[in-house]
Formats: structure tokens, C-alpha cells, sequence
């Protein structure tokens, strides 16, 4: 097993107001892989004129959220599933540096591919919500990051995920003067907190490693966002 660094021995002595149930509860919930349809939501359905998207239903919005969350959920956690049944990684859970690096890199190139598709072979969604795309290559590029920062070094992927959720919606309530995304995002930012408690009340990592994370996940969002959206 990987060996944790020698501050990770202060981090386990602090007490967190967590039990374990409810530490795996949330690691569950905010896994990285469902943070896109936790942004897509938000997006879609809180501020939708932010990605074009307002002159459409809701049930429009909701079936492309489905296959946001298809492509961006269900297709990585089925080709995760394939590799555990076939031996490469050893673990469902991903603890190992040994178990991140392939699943991290074929999750990015999944995620690549989903930006293709939504920048430049579906029309409608391309022409009208562009952002759409821009935000799959973005959080792609965060994920290939963790996998070459795993080579060596466990960061946290769940703060990367939510961090990156917070960047976002921070970011654009920011450039665009929107002040219907204050709520989320304030709920985002305390949920911030509860997934760093789970994650460290669970030994899963350093104080380090959750903080590298967020500052990952936060900064590739708000780089984006300014740049691109």
C-alpha cells in the first residue's frame, strides 16, 4: 500500500465531527466522476442563458443532462468496473497510485471524446451551447493533471471534482453579474468542507493532498471560465 507523507500522522490525530458512515455517505455522493452532472445541473436549470440554453424545456435540458451524466458517469464507471474484473487495478475504491493512473487517464480520454461529440458532431448543442464542450475539455484536462500527478503523489481527485464545480459557478456568477448563483454556490462551498472532512476523517489523504486538489480543481475552472466562456 502507498505510504502517506509524515504530516499525514497530525492530520489523523485531529478529531472531525464525521462518522465513518457518513464520511463514505458523502465520498459516495460527491464522487469526481458525478461533480459534471452536479455542474450541468446547476447550469441547466438554475442559469441556463448562461449556456444558451433558456429558449429550451425542461425536459430538453433534463434529457441532456442524462447524457451528460451517462457519458460522464455510467461509461467511466462501467470501463473502471471492466479493468477491476480483469485484474488491472485491485481495488473499486482506486487507493493505490498503482490503481489511479490507468483508470484516470482512460476517464480522461472518455471525457476528450465527449467534447468532440458535443463541440463539433452534435449541431444543435455545438451551435447553441458551446460551453458545453469547453467545460468537458476543461475538467478532462483536470483529470488527465491527476493522472500525472499520481505517477507519484496521491491528490485528492474528490476535491479536484467539487473544486472544480465551485470554480465554475464562482467564476461565471462573477463575470456575468449573476447573483441566482450566490445560494448554490454558497452551498457548494460549505459542501466543499464536507467532502475534505470525509475525505480525511477516512485517512484517504493528507491535508496536502485535499488542499493541492481544490487549488487544482478551482484554478483549471476559473482559468477556463475567463478565458473561454
Amino acid at each position: 500500500m502507498h505510504h502517506r507523507s509524515s504530516s499525514f500522522g497530525a492530520a489523523r490525530a485531529v478529531h472531525y465531527p464525521l462518522t465513518n458512515s457518513f464520511a463514505r455517505f458523502l465520498s459516495v455522493i460527491f464522487h469526481p466522476l458525478l461533480m459534471p452532472t452536479l455542474l450541468f445541473g446547476v447550469l441547466l436549470f438554475q442559469v441556463p442563458s448562461v449556456l444558451g440554453m433558456d429558449a429550451f424545456s425542461s425536459s430538453l435540458r433534463l434529457s441532456l443532462l442524462v447524457l451528460i451524466f451517462v457519458g460522464t458517469f455510467a461509461v467511466p464507471s462501467l470501463l473502471i468496473y471492466y479493468l477491476f474484473r480483469s485484474g488491472y487495478v485491485k481495488s473499486l475504491q482506486l487507493n493505490t497510485l498503482e490503481d489511479r493512473r490507468l483508470p484516470y487517464f482512460l476517464t480522461a480520454l472518455v471525457y476528450l471524446f465527449l467534447a468532440y461529440l458535443f463541440t463539433f458532431r452534435m449541431e444543435l448543442v455545438s451551435t447553441v451551447a458551446p460551453e458545453i464542450g469547453v467545460l468537458l475539455a476543461s475538467t478532462a484536462i483536470s483529470i488527465l493533471l491527476v493522472g500525472l500527478i499520481s505517477l507519484s503523489w496521491q491528490i485528492s481527485a474528490h476535491s479536484v471534482g467539487i473544486g472544480g464545480v465551485v470554480g465554475v459557478i464562482g467564476s461565471v456568477m462573477l463575470k456575468f453579474s449573476i447573483n441566482d448563483l450566490f445560494i448554490p454556490l454558497l452551498l457548494l462551498v460549505l459542501l466543499t468542507g464536507f467532502v475534505a472532512s470525509a475525505r480525511l476523517k477516512l485517512n484517504a489523504h493528507t491535508l496536502s493532498q485535499i488542499t493541492a486538489g481544490l487549488a487544482l480543481g478551482f484554478g483549471v475552472s476559473l482559468l477556463t471560465v475567463i478565458w473561454l466562456i
